[in-house]
């Protein structure tokens, strides 16, 4: 099954030591620690190495040692985005720099004082999002949509290390209670965040043709955006050298109850993305349902 768990790897002891590494050394000592780390990751999680293997060597057509070597790198950017999140949490936003791309399209949407849906994926660094918005003076709440399956010690450990995020949580629960929690965040011009590309099994989902083949989407997201008639955009952070981040904003166009055309479109988008920026997909699992077990 394509599908995710909901849960990422990772222990307190290792954020701890980053944190340390942050605080008393800078960044780039954290990057310099994050060369071991990746290298574990890259000679022992062979489930993972397989999936995020498979897309550069099938979907992207790189050769064998290419991609061997880009699952390496996958792995130590993954975890450069995870040490910028923190840092920046952290008080330390200062030491990197930010590049618009799509600002009016932001602007124009809260203008319009309707609400809107953002569209991202596991692309980049979206969880820094809110520290563009702040940039810019978009005051808006944003509201994340989101599963709470994430490791509870974790998560715990960083909100005790980092500012409060302005972000509100949407949990999804079974009882479909959470949509009444996006209509309300709508109707006071809040922003309601989804990631597009990840589904879990037992959910509703849509297929649809990305990077040459076929693969399963959540169904929520676009059936929603589809239904709510408030503007739509795609929103990617991407991580660029020197501790440089990109944001990406594109209105989509969006017909009522159109769910397959607006996936069509966001997976343009994702396509356009990841032409840019190859090694910032972080999907390390079969999500073409494609590996053998």
């Amino acid at each position: 099954m394509s599908q995710w768990d909901g849960k990422s790897k990772g222990t307190v002891l290792g954020y701890r030591i980053f944190v340390f590494l942050i605080r008393k050394a800078g960044v780039k000592s954290a990057y310099f620690l994050l060369c071991f780390v990746a290298s574990y990751y890259f000679l022992f999680l062979r489930k993972s190495n397989r999936a995020i293997f498979y897309y550069f060597r099938e979907r992207l057509c790189y050769s064998f040692f290419k991609s061997k070597k880009m699952v390496f790198k996958s792995y130590y950017t993954f975890g450069q985005t995870i040490i910028d999140k923190v840092s920046i949490s952290a008080g330390l936003r200062n030491k990197f720099t930010y590049e618009f791309d799509g600002i009016e399209v932001l602007k124009k949407l809260l203008a319009e004082k309707k609400g809107g849906v953002l569209i991202s994926a596991h692309i980049g660094n979206f969880e820094i999002a809110e520290h563009f918005f702040g940039d810019i003076d978009l005051d808006f709440q944003i509201n994340l949509v989101t599963t709470d399956l994430e490791h509870s010690t974790i998560k715990n450990y960083l909100e005790s290390v980092t500012q409060k995020s302005a972000v509100k949580f949407i949990i999804i629960k079974e009882d479909l209670s959470h949509i009444f929690e996006i209509n309300a965040a709508l109707a006071n011009n809040g922003l309601v965040c989804f990631t597009g590309d990840r589904y879990f099994e037992g959910t509703k989902s849509l297929s649809e043709n990305i990077l040459g083949k076929e693969a399963n989407f959540p169904a929520g997201p676009f059936l929603i955006a589809s239904r709510l008639k408030v503007p739509v955009v795609f929103v990617y952070v991407m991580k660029e050298p020197d501790l440089h981040y990109h944001l990406y904003a594109r209105e989509a166009t969006v017909k009522h109850r159109d769910e397959k055309g607006l996936l069509k479109e966001y997976v343009k988008s994702v396509e356009s993305i990841l032409q840019k920026y190859p090694l910032q997909w972080f999907n390390y699992f079969d999500f073409w349902n494609d590996l053998k077990p």
